[in-house]
């Protein structure tokens, strides 16, 4: 009998006859192998200096930074990503590179006044092997922000990236060229099987999955992260300049076709809210729609079949129960053309008139698709605003300082953006979520170092 081996394929979204990345799945015993050579090395990873660390990880970011124009091309033929974006993710890759070849030279551990004689101190260790189960939004940042601190504190790696971003993956992997990265090829039972064997996990994807992946690795005892998204407000007070805040609203809700986990999601108005929705539909009208390729484009396709027609739903459902769409809702038949076969496109989407209950209000759409919530007063926009399960991103626009500093601190998420877009990461600085958009230790920065050690204490007493 003939064994069927299970292919795990990647095509471009804005041309799906396009195969990108075909190869075969791992399988468990893949996942378990990879796992393996990965514990084999780690030892001798980690005892190297600091210096050989850092060296590596600077290599890689030399080695990414000179393939350039070759990553940000695969990003844009993968996944769709419009190539000013794309180029940017690059550039953000190697600077991520960079700054965690130089935190392998932080501080390890820290000397106490012991309680007697001799010596007492603490000293940092590698959990061991990482294993890094990420999306396809990011394909090369996301994989670099969870292993590049893995790497840099002795660990080793076995990255198991979505199917849709398989090709960015392993064309990463072969520029870090280093034995302590193991990438499989696979989807849920690979992702399933990494989490069964690796020491410490970091999940990036939907809600659902992001739970399983939290209860296994919590029943095996193991540290587990879990990033899953958010559905994100912009609140916007009569004070704010409304000409910027409307341009970076349409921006954050629909660039990459709203594909980002800090997307904009709902827009708050308090007491502007005709001002609002004139301002933010003309800076969606702005946007480019159309090939990823092009440098005049903001929107390019939604990443499959699928992720498109839940925006067409979702903006049919708002229209079924008395909500307005106010702009898109539509597959652009210049764009997706022959019955959306040789794309996956949707018009950038902006919904009014929901009660606050409806899904499309509650629950995040991956898509360009946004709706209009009109409060009343600044508290009850600030309830609007924490009135879901979700906790990620926010933003608030106003030229009122002491306004920006009370809204800061009572709006339930993990990043707060003050005249700036929900979207946007530091990498630099610790990025999570609040409520169900996030488990675990804050992903990025110094807080990386937190997650992918353990502290050893150890006392020393004098001989004899």
């Amino acid at each position: 009998m003939s064994h069927v081996i299970n292919l795990i394929e990647s095509r471009s979204p804005h041309a799906p006859a396009d195969l990108v990345a075909s190869f075969p799945a791992a399988g468990e015993a893949g996942v378990q192998t990879a796992v393996r050579l990965a514990q084999a090395v780690q030892h001798d990873w980690s005892s190297r200096n600091a210096a050989a660390r850092a060296a590596a990880l600077a290599r890689a970011a030399d080695a990414v930074e000179g393939a350039a124009d070759e990553l940000a091309a695969l990003v844009v033929r993968e996944v769709g990503k419009p190539v000013t974006e794309a180029r940017g993710e690059v550039a953000r890759s190697v600077s991520i590179l960079r700054y965690y070849a130089q935190q392998v030279f932080d501080p390890a551990g820290a000397v106490h006044e012991p309680s007697g004689p001799g010596l007492s101190f603490t000293r940092r260790r590698p959990r061991g092997v990482a294993g890094l189960i990420t999306p396809w939004n990011f394909p090369l940042a996301i994989p670099l922000w969870k292993a590049a601190p893995a790497l840099a504190f002795g660990n080793t790696v076995v990255l198991k990236p979505a199917p849709q971003a398989l090709a960015c993956a392993l064309r990463l992997a072969e520029l870090v060229n280093l034995n302590e990265l193991q990438v499989v090829a696979g989807d849920a039972e690979e992702g399933a099987a990494l989490v069964k064997a690796a020491d410490v996990v970091s999940f990036t994807g939907s809600a659902s999955v992001g739970a399983l992946v939290r209860e296994a690795a919590v029943r095996r005892g193991v540290p587990v992260q879990t990033e899953m998204g958010g559905q994100n407000a912009a609140i916007v007070l009569p004070d704010a300049n409304l000409e910027a805040a409307a341009a970076q609203i349409a921006a954050a809700a629909m660039g990459f076709a709203g594909q980002k986990c800090t997307a904009t999601k709902r827009i708050i108005t308090v007491g502007n809210g005709d001002e609002v929705r004139e301002a933010v539909l003309a800076a969606v009208a702005r946007l480019g729609l159309g090939d990823p390729s092009d440098p005049g484009t903001a929107v390019g396709p939604l990443i499959d079949e699928a992720a498109r027609d839940r925006v067409v739903d979702a903006a049919a459902s708002a229209a079924g129960a008395g909500g307005r769409v106010l702009t898109g809702g539509r597959i652009p038949g210049g764009v997706a053309g022959d019955g959306g076969r040789a794309g996956w496109y949707v018009e950038p989407t902006v919904v009014d008139g929901l009660p606050a209950d409806h899904p499309l209000a509650c629950e995040e759409v991956f898509g360009p698709i946004c709706v209009i919530q009109d409060a009343t007063s600044v508290d009850d926009a600030v309830a609007l605003a924490n009135g879901v399960r979700q906790g990620l991103a926010s933003a608030v626009y106003t030229s009122d300082l002491d306004r920006a500093l009370d809204l800061s601190a009572r709006l339930d998420t993990g990043l707060v953006r003050v005249n700036a877009p929900t979207t946007g990461v530091d990498f630099y600085l610790p990025f999570g979520g609040e409520k169900d958009s996030s488990y675990g230790g804050r992903e990025q920065g110094k807080a990386a170092q937190d997650f992918y050690t353990s502290i050893r204490t150890v006392t020393i007493g004098p001989a004899g």
